[in-house]
């Protein structure tokens, strides 16, 4: 067969340019139709799925708070759907303010005026007390549950406004949780993002990254990242109901942020101290956040941050420590482990759980897997240091999800650590994902033929005549990609 022909039914002309198919333009009646069809907005579903899972816990939990919280986090998310719904553009900031409002500020003052809450919330005021009172947030002989404070000893700094001011509704501990961790995670997503997209963006992708807090505009994008993530329901039911781990992931998010920028590394331990001085949950994050700060500004800057890092927690905890040696290990060691005079209450059906619970053994076996896992994420940081904020967050992120799982006193609120560290130093990565998508739905009819002459390669634009695309689709440019080849192909005699 003569190359003529061969080129002829590749779709390309014998001089050179290339046929593309005609596209037919859709008739009056397809599209008159096309417009009586609702399309619901991802915003939309988004919000009108929260709202079924807090009306769900709502109706099925047994827990007066959670209960609380589903019904005024389910009113809040359908007025949330309702805004985004009439809104003309998506993740419009009045639907995100309501969802905020719905399902936190409201269940928060509510639960605040009624004097309802987890029992996290009474233990660590309970801790503030004592503190002021005896220099010490542990009791010497704890005899029931809610004696027990599982928290180092920074935890109880959250407790001394409710000691110090009694039942006034600015001093509750929940209010503090909420301050710690809106202002580490605001300031951890300033500055984070290099998109030139913000809230209020012409364009789906940069209403979408002004959402996710990624844009020139630091300030006003941070705040807005915040406002999403606190309004998600895995982020909400803790804030309103109390939950002492969001500060610890808020310090936990912000010295990952100090690291990843640089910098001489003592504000980065600082944020890193601070962290391990409230909960041993946070201790992970010394080796990750080292490692990538030495990635980053050198050695010096690391061991700099590490030196900063444990005086801050050790000026915290040891001191404390050293008062009651035995009332520190029984409330901070022996009790999160499940050895201690009372069982803990956490009974989350996790790998760790079962072990201690139904094999002989199973705690030495919980505890071996969690040291192995431990190993496993120390020799991968040595082997593959991460040289990014993400690639840092992602590690600490397994190795967390990994301790939760495995600890024998555990519950599943705690995997909310490898959630928000996943999720929010990924904000680039999804508003790059929402470009692509805009670019893929938003595409501006072509005429009948278009006859391509050249492709210009790496530019990724087309030149021809008649009416042409501002915007291609990807598989359309591939598809002209391959027929330029073939007909290279073709006319070298490799055909």
């Amino acid at each position: 067969m003569p190359p003529e022909s061969v080129t002829f039914f590749a779709g390309v002309r014998p001089g050179g340019s290339v046929l593309a198919p005609a596209r037919q333009e859709p008739s009056q009646a397809a599209r008159e139709s096309s417009r009586k069809v609702p399309r619901v907005r991802h915003d939309v579903l988004f919000w009108l799925g929260c709202a079924g899972f807090a009306l769900a816990l709502a109706v099925v939990t047994s827990l007066t708070p959670h209960r609380i919280w589903g019904a005024c986090a389910a009113v809040g998310y359908a007025a949330a759907a309702e805004l985004a719904r009439r809104s003309p553009r998506p993740w419009s900031r009045s639907s995100a303010v309501a969802a905020l409002l719905g399902s936190v500020v409201v269940p928060l003052a509510l639960m605040v005026a009624v004097g309802a809450g987890q029992s996290e919330v009474h233990v660590v005021e309970h801790s503030g007390r004592l503190l002021l009172d005896s220099g010490s947030p542990y009791l010497p002989h704890p005899s029931d549950v809610d004696d027990y404070n599982p928290y180092l000893p920074g935890m109880a700094l959250f407790g001394i406004p409710h000691a110090l001011f009694g039942g006034t509704p600015l001093a509750d501990a929940r209010v503090w949780f909420c301050v710690a961790f809106l202002a580490c995670t605001a300031v951890a997503g300033r500055g984070t993002g290099r998109n030139s997209l913000w809230w209020g963006g012409a364009s789906g992708a940069g209403w979408v990254g002004g959402v996710l807090g990624v844009g020139t505009a630091d300030g006003a994008s941070s705040a807005n990242a915040v406002l999403l993530l606190a309004a998600f329901p895995a982020v909400a039911l803790p804030l309103a109901v109390g939950g002492v781990d969001l500060p610890v992931i808020g310090l936990m998010c912000l010295g990952l942020a100090l690291a990843g920028r640089g910098g001489s590394g003592t504000a980065a331990g600082l944020a890193m101290g601070a962290a391990a001085a409230l909960k041993w949950t946070a201790w992970p994050l010394l080796p990750v956040g080292l490692v990538l700060l030495a990635m980053t500004a050198g050695r010096r800057a690391a061991v700099r941050a590490g030196i900063v890092a444990v005086l801050v927690a050790v000026l915290a905890v040891v001191p404390v420590a050293l008062a009651d040696p035995r009332a520190f290990v029984e409330h901070v060691v022996l009790f999160p482990l499940g050895e201690g005079g009372v069982r803990s209450p956490a009974t989350s059906p996790l790998p760790g759980y079962l072990l201690a619970t139904y094999v002989p053994g199973g705690s030495t076996l919980a505890m071996a897997a969690l040291a192995a896992a431990a190993v496993g994420v120390a020799v991968s940081l040595a082997v593959r240091p991460p040289r990014t904020v993400v690639a840092a967050a992602d590690r600490l992120a397994i190795g967390l999800g990994l301790a939760m799982c495995l600890i024998p006193a555990t519950r599943f609120g705690y995997l909310v650590y490898p959630l928000v560290l996943a999720v929010w130093f990924r904000r680039a990565e999804l508003v790059t994902v929402a470009r692509r998508v805009v670019r893929v739905v938003r595409v501006v009819p072509v005429g009948r033929v278009v006859s391509v002459g050249r492709l210009v390669r790496g530019e990724r634009s087309v030149k021809g005549e008649g009416p042409v695309k501002s915007e291609r689709r990807i598989g359309d440019e591939r598809r002209v990609e391959r027929l330029v080849e073939d007909e290279r192909l073709v006319g070298a005699g490799r055909g």
